[in-house]
């Protein structure tokens, strides 16, 4: 189960869990592959956000060990974070972003 100052991983079976947070807190998903550039860039960056913001938990899916997850999502470019907030997605960000702005992006949820 993810904690609140690090991103940990999670699998199919801990998703539903992860994402119904009954705290009504603000949970992101970073769907990502080993071998995916990009994702190994934004890696520090979701572990320096989930420090800094207690606020919203964060855990990490690996979209080739959770084929039918990823599916299910629909998740067709890595990285891909899913916003969810009571168990509903409410955003999805794209690709590797700065800390500044995907850190600005998140926080409008916490309003």
């Amino acid at each position: 189960m993810a904690n609140n100052d690090k991103a940990v991983d999670i699998s199919e079976r801990d998703f539903e869990k992860t994402i119904n947070s009954k705290d009504k807190q603000v949970v992101v998903i970073d769907f990502y592959a080993e071998w995916c550039m990009p994702c190994l860039m934004l890696a520090p960056v979701i572990e320096e956000l989930a420090a800094k913001i207690k606020t919203i938990k964060f855990a990490r899916v690996n979209v080739d060990e959770n084929k039918s997850l990823s599916g299910k999502f629909n998740i067709t470019s890595i990285p891909c974070l899913i916003v969810f907030k009571q168990g509903k997605e409410i955003d999805r960000i794209t690709g590797a972003l700065p800390e500044e702005v995907l850190e600005e992006k998140l926080k409008k949820h916490l309003k």
